[in-house]
C-alpha cells in the first residue's frame, strides 16, 4: 500500500514541476531576469579570470625581483 503514496507523491511532483515550469517559460518578466542574470554570471567570471591572470602577472614578477635581491 505504500508504494500506491509513492506513486500518487510522484505525480503531484511531476504535474506541479510542468506548472512551474510552463509558467516561468511563459513569463517575460522571468525571461528577462534570467537573461540579466546570466550576462551579470558571464561578466563576474570574465572579471574573475582577468583578476586571476593579474595577479599570476604580478607573482611572477614578484618571483622575479626576489631573485635580484638575494645575496650571492
Amino acid at each position: 500500500m505504500a508504494g500506491g503514496g509513492n506513486f500518487i507523491g510522484r505525480v503531484i511532483s511531476y504535474v506541479a514541476n510542468e506548472l512551474i515550469v510552463n509558467g516561468l517559460s511563459n513569463s517575460h518578466a522571468f525571461q528577462r531576469f534570467a537573461v540579466r542574470t546570466s550576462k551579470r554570471i558571464e561578466n563576474i567570471s570574465k572579471m574573475a579570470a582577468e583578476s586571476k591572470e593579474k595577479v599570476a602577472q604580478h607573482m611572477e614578477e614578484l618571483s622575479k625581483n626576489s631573485d635580484t635581491f638575494k645575496k650571492p
